[in-house]
């Protein structure tokens, strides 16, 4: 019996399809990508739809991703489940079309951080629900990142402790650096360096660069700020870096 290759994984993440030419570069990389299964923030339209069998037969992982509601459209116990009722419905519709097997990890990428309010840890306690009653497994991309103004909580631990015993599949991001190592490749960090020891992965490293959190590994991003594949000679294609303990993050299995 084969032994499984240890991790680290490296990864990469962004809201727009890097093309199909992007693949076989990509992949030399990265072990998985993170895979939309809706229109990223700030989008209307999912350009990784209809992507992910060729991208399955080029060897990538995935970290399948659906996005959450801001928290202004939550603002109501009512209204927070009715929406992530619906939110986890499209999510596992997008999963089924893409083939992804039952069980497989949705992150929901919550993009508001520091602690939240009760209505949205209702409209997240919900998702999660109708998303296992769906057949899927419930996960979430949220900052693990201290908040100075907030009694230093991280928005992981906050989910955590309002999550009321239901198991969730963390994905966080933290790219301060240290303890984030910036734009780099050639070595993946430890999942558990991010700072939250119960993470799945860690995205340490996120395009554009911010630069208060990144002064001290600026110099291993590109001159425009972004952080691009070694093999990406033509700096086509700006990434998020990401850490993970195992090369398929949404994995059934």
């Amino acid at each position: 019996m084969a032994t499984p290759e240890k991790g680290p994984f490296l990864g990469f993440d962004r809201n727009i399809y890097p093309g199909d030419d992007a693949l076989p570069i990509l992949r030399k990389t990265f072990a998985y990508s993170g895979f939309w299964l809706g229109p990223p923030p700030g989008e209307k339209i999912n350009t990784w739809k209809g992507k992910r069998e060729l991208m399955k037969s080029l060897g990538f992982g995935f970290a399948a991703l659906y996005r959450a509601r801001p928290l202004n459209e939550v603002k109501k116990d009512a209204a927070a489940k009715q929406k992530a009722v619906i939110d986890a419905k499209a999510a596992a519709e997008g999963a089924k079309s893409e083939g992804f097997a039952a069980n497989t990890v949705i992150f929901l990428d919550v993009e508001d951080g520091g602690r939240l309010p009760p209505t949205f840890h209702t409209y997240l306690r919900a998702w999660a629900d109708e998303l296992s009653r769906a057949g899927y497994r419930p996960g979430v991309y949220c900052s693990g990142v201290p908040n100075k103004t907030d009694e230093n909580v991280r928005t992981s631990d906050d989910i955590r402790d309002h999550m009321h015993d239901r198991e969730l599949v963390y994905w966080v991001f933290n790219d301060f650096c240290p303890p984030a190592p910036g734009c780099v490749a050639a070595k993946t960090p430890p999942v558990a360096n991010g700072g939250v020891s119960y993470a799945a992965m860690w995205q340490y490293a996120q395009s554009p660069r911010m630069k208060d959190r990144t002064a001290k590994c600026a110099a291993t991003y590109n001159a425009d700020g972004n952080c691009y594949a070694p093999g990406d000679t033509a700096h086509a294609w700006f990434l998020d870096l990401n850490s993970a303990n195992t090369a398929d993050p949404s994995s059934a299995e």
